[in-house]
Order: C-alpha cells, then sequence, then structure tokens
C-alpha cells in the first residue's frame, strides 16, 4: 500500500547555536513535538544553524533538525541563512536555550492565517534557572510580560521578511529588537499567542552577566541611530507597578536590581567603546535593503565581515 507524501511544512523553525550542549536536545524536542489543538503533529521543518561548536550540539542537533548547516559568525547571520535554506510561508526564529510549549507553533499560525495584517507573533515568555540570580530573572520576565517596549516577535510570515529585509547582521544583542521595530515602522500589525516559551538561564553569575552585556552594548550603538528603534525597554518604575509580585519574592527584587544594575554597567561601557569604533555612515545591511528598496532575505552580500564570535 503506497504511503502517505509527507505533509508541506507550515513553518520554518529556525534555531542558532553555538557550544548549546547543555540546552539544545530540550529545546529541539520541543519544537519537532509541536502539535495542533487536538494533539496531531504539526508540519513544520526544523533548520539548525550552528557557529562551530566543540561540546557535540552538532551532533545532537542532527538528532531532531531536518537540516544542520556550520555557519556563522553571529546570531543574526546564522538566522538569515536558515531563514533563507527554509521552504514555509512562515518563518520562527527561537534560542536553543528556549523550550516551547506544545501549541505554540499553531496559535502563532492560527493568528497569521486570521489576519493579513499581521507581520508578526510574540511568544510571552518566562524565566527559569539556578541560583539567586536566576530569581531576579524571573521576576524581571513577570514585569515584563505583556509590555511591547521589551518582547519582540518570534513568528513572521516570509513574505514580511522578503520584503523589510530580514535581520540586520551587524547587530548582535538588539537584533530581535530591531527587527520588530523596523516590521512595525513597515505598517505590519502584532500578534500575541497564549501559549508560552520558558527560557532556560541556566546559572546566571555577575561576572558573566557583565561581560556579556558589555558586549551586546556595541551594537546598541548602532541600534539606537535607527528611526524605528525602541526606548525605555527596561525601567526601574514597573517595580512599583507590580506591588503583589514585589512582596511576594523581596529576595527577588533585590536581586533584579543587583542584576540590572550590573547589567547597566557592563552595557554602558559596551556603548562607550561602541562609539569609538562606530561607522558614522553605515547602519548595517538591514537598514540599507530600506533605503535601496533589496528584498533578499539578509542580503547577506550587503553584509560586512564580522570577525566576532558569539559570547
Amino acid at each position: 500500500m503506497p504511503t502517505q507524501p509527507p505533509a508541506a511544512p507550515l513553518v520554518t523553525v529556525v534555531v542558532p547555536t553555538r557550544n548549546s550542549a547543555r540546552t539544545i536536545e530540550r529545546c529541539l524536542r520541543s519544537v519537532v513535538c509541536q502539535t495542533d489543538r487536538y494533539g496531531r503533529p504539526l508540519p513544520l521543518e526544523l533548520v539548525v544553524v550552528d557557529n562551530h561548536s566543540t561540546d557535540g550540539t552538532d551532533a545532537i542537533a542532527r538528532r531532531f533538525a531536518d537540516r544542520v548547516i556550520s555557519a556563522g559568525p553571529e546570531r543574526s547571520a546564522q538566522r538569515n541563512l536558515g531563514a533563507a535554506t527554509g521552504t514555509a510561508a512562515v518563518v520562527a526564529f527561537i534560542d536553543s536555550d528556549q523550550i516551547l510549549e506544545p501549541t505554540v507553533a499553531f496559535e502563532a499560525l492560527e493568528l497569521l492565517d486570521g489576519d493579513a495584517e499581521l507581520g508578526v507573533v510574540v511568544v510571552p515568555e518566562r524565566s527559569f534557572g539556578e541560583g539567586f540570580w536566576a530569581r531576579g530573572r524571573s521576576l524581571e520576565r513577570r514585569l515584563a510580560d505583556g509590555d511591547p517596549r521589551s518582547e519582540a516577535g518570534r513568528f513572521y510570515r516570509r513574505a514580511t521578511l522578503d520584503a523589510i529585509g530580514g535581520f540586520d547582521e551587524r547587530l548582535t544583542g538588539p537584533e530581535d529588537w530591531e527587527l520588530h521595530d523596523r516590521t512595525a515602522a513597515a505598517g505590519w500589525a502584532t500578534g500575541r499567542t497564549t501559549a508560552q516559551i520558558d527560557h532556560d538561564e541556566g546559572r546566571i553569575s555577575l561576572r558573566a552577566s557583565f561581560a556579556k552585556k558589555r558586549y551586546y552594548g556595541r551594537g546598541f550603538v548602532a541600534y539606537r541611530r535607527l528611526p524605528w528603534a525602541r526606548r525605555g525597554a527596561f525601567n526601574p518604575r514597573r517595580l512599583a507597578l507590580h506591588p503583589t509580585l514585589l512582596w511576594s519574592d523581596p529576595l527577588a527584587v533585590t536581586g533584579l536590581v543587583v542584576l540590572k544594575g550590573v547589567e547597566a554597567a557592563g552595557a554602558g561601557l559596551g556603548i562607550r567603546t561602541g562609539r569609538r569604533l562606530r561607522d558614522s555612515t553605515s547602519f548595517g545591511p538591514a537598514a540599507v535593503k530600506v533605503a535601496t528598496g533589496r528584498t533578499d532575505i539578509g542580503g547577506r552580500r550587503l553584509a560586512g565581515d564580522q570577525s566576532e564570535v558569539q559570547p
């Protein structure tokens, strides 16, 4: 009896990785186990773009992914490459330390199918991890829930990406925000699922958080010069707007305040470095495509050489 050909994928899921062995299996398993509301498997294709990992990430990815590509140099370029190799009309960008609830993709597809004005869908996130500082990060996520200044899209129409040009490959850190902001500036509306993503923070250290934000801070210089860049992503006054959360875990509040202070110091130092290095005439390849009308995803030929690697 002839077998039925596999259904065409409804969504291309792109996961960039680099030395993600601790978290990648749970992430990818949650992707391939996506279902509709009745628990039936959802047709999708999974593309992992690995930045030359040395911890076995590549081998784990090959057990789950339809395609595993070795490429860098940063997440923006990896995501653009993964999207370009996919075929589905919807593209999802998931990080390797995230775990999807079973109907995340289905809900996003329903939203996009039901409203032609939607170009992007946000998936709310929760954070968990080990140790004191992870409690602060979890509180930060809860405080930011539903605040458009803090959230960025995960699911995009391919037509939207083709029209606006994919991720700006010069940015590392604010690239999620920048793509979402540019999508909104182009007139596309934003949807939001009820199903959520859990973000595995692991064990957070202040030293690593400082270094990470210092690294990302350099990208914020170029980002903040863009006319569609958002402002005020984290406002300490949010704490006063959620007294129930504050009283429920005062130690987490302390952890969050210290953590954000350390991150702000790192970001500030990175921004100072970025200002010294910035090119006064370049806003990155994605912005160039907006000005020139280029529509290929990512415009990799427009991207300059990047020697940095993901932290």
